[in-house]
């Protein structure tokens, strides 16, 4: 009873601590949560698979938007366009090895306008770049500029590695369908870590307003995740995806990503499915630590003045049009990523958003959300009509991209561009040379006809066309550009 009481002065504490630094310094804290390579398995339709309640609980309490699309369905691009607020053709990364700042040595990335305007910064885990698993425990490709604070847990997810099992041993298992049913319990995996750390910061930092950067590792392969969250999908009642067996007959060779040419990766249908729980296995196992972070700041008496940012840095692949896999693609299942955002001031918290957004669109959104001045060059939109009505009119358009690098299939780099409206997706390789499609998202939004070559949608073709124009390309011409690792 003793010790019962005392826990619940130390959290009446915290509580009064917390409105008294509100009433203070109104100004809202950060957290900006990044989960890595978590495909589009949020929304509440009626074959839904993910068992995520956590991350449903944000969505309920604030803006789930639907359909917001990444800028290019790469790792370290994305993640240098999210936190620069600037398009690859600007920020000159296409590639999982190149630093944005190499160049834009001036740019201020959204932590760091946070950090230079009073804000304390810190980040623990995945913000920027790491090889996984390869760079985890370092500071991967991080930018010192952006934090007051960085940690980087390391748990037995790495140290397990040769338990990993792998079916392709000829690709790395960053590179292929790979997994491990995890012994021990979650804080021992470097999300679990992660989560610790980052309660520890809020538990720390509550007295000053802060961004505070959580970058879990998962989904990511190899898909690692404790036994328990592998039993919630049991094997039997996993299936892959649907797809006509003729559907690559209207797709180009260049749509399909040049480390993954062969469907399903070669493998068996039950190593697929294999596959698949594991990967909702990673999935469920992240969504625990997400829950575990908001409920301490729930507890902490932070939400109410607290900002909560939820997204991935692009989406995946699970096996659609035929065996794709993974990211690298400009389908709809690779160009679209999670967003989540719970703003308290929010009036539009609790609706769902089906209007098309970009993810340069959090820069700005969530910089002037707290009162904050943007850099003049940003890509991107504040999203603050949407997070006000969600069902607003917004006349909105995506455009993501790839660049395949040179191989036997193509002499020389090929980029891949799309754009998607409300109804259509238009997409080109290597303007055009290489392939067309276009897609009717209303009539097929599994984009399983493609309708480039149809003279009726000639017209739809030549507006589409445009709308390319309206992203400044800059950058170094293709043909020249050869990167290190793609």
């Amino acid at each position: 009873m003793r010790a019962t009481r005392l826990f619940l002065f130390v959290v009446a504490l915290a509580l009064l601590a917390a409105a008294a630094r509100s009433a203070t310094d109104p100004r809202p804290n950060v957290l900006f949560i990044a989960i890595d390579d978590l495909g589009n398995v949020l929304e509440p339709v009626r074959d839904r698979v993910a068992i995520t309640p956590h991350l449903d609980r944000l969505a309920v309490g604030g803006v789930r938007f639907d359909r917001a699309y990444c800028q290019i369905p790469l790792c370290n691009p994305s993640r240098a366009s999210v936190l620069t607020g600037l398009r690859p053709d600007v920020t000159g990364v296409y590639d999982l090895d190149r630093h944005f700042r190499a160049a834009l040595p001036q740019a201020v990335t959204l932590p760091q306008l946070f950090r230079n305007n009073g804000w304390f910064s810190a980040r623990v885990g995945k913000i920027y770049h790491y090889d996984v698993p390869n760079g985890i425990g370092t500071d991967g490709l991080d930018d010192s500029p952006s934090w007051d604070l960085v940690v980087n847990p390391k748990g037995r997810d790495v140290t397990d590695a040769a338990q990993i099992v792998n079916p392709t041993p000829q690709k790395p298992i960053s590179a292929a369908l790979s997994w491990l049913r995890a012994e021990g319990a979650d804080e021992e995996q470097t999300d679990g870590m992660i989560a610790t750390e980052a309660i520890r910061l809020l538990e720390q930092r509550r007295e000053k307003p802060f961004f505070l950067g959580v970058g879990f590792f998962r989904p990511h392969t190899p898909y690692v995740a404790p036994k328990k969250y592998f039993d919630l999908y049991p094997l039997e009642k996993v299936r892959l995806p649907y797809a006509p067996s003729d559907d690559r007959t209207d797709i180009p060779p260049a749509a399909f990503a040049h480390n993954n040419p062969t469907p399903n990766y070669g493998l068996d249908e039950l190593t697929c499915r294999t596959a698949l729980q594991a990967y909702y296995a990673a999935v469920s196992f992240v969504d625990t630590q997400v829950g575990r972070v908001i409920d301490a700041l729930d507890r902490l008496g932070l939400a109410k003045n607290t900002i909560v940012v939820v997204w991935s840095d692009h989406g995946y692949h699970l096996g659609e049009h035929g065996g794709a896999w993974q990211k690298r693609c400009l389908f709809e299942e690779s160009a679209r990523a999670p967003l989540i955002i719970r703003d308290p001031a929010a009036e539009g918290n609790g609706t769902a958003c089906r209007r098309v957004v970009e993810f340069v669109d959090i820069f700005p959104t969530v910089a002037e959300r707290c009162g904050l001045t943007v850099p003049l060059q940003l890509s991107g939109r504040n999203l603050a009509p949407l997070l006000a009505g969600p069902k607003e009119r917004w006349d909105g358009q995506a455009i993501t991209q790839i660049l395949r690098p040179a191989d036997s299939r193509f002499p020389q780099p090929v980029m891949g561009r799309t754009v998607r409206t409300e109804r259509w997706r238009y997409t080109e390789w290597n303007e055009g040379r290489d392939g067309v499609e276009l897609y009717d998202e209303v009539a097929d939004p599994r984009e399983f006809t493609n309708l480039a070559a149809d003279p009726r949608f000639a017209g739809v073709v030549r507006d589409l066309k445009k709308r390319f124009a309206s992203q400044a390309r800059g950058g170094p011409p293709v043909g020249d550009f050869i990167p290190a690792r793609l």
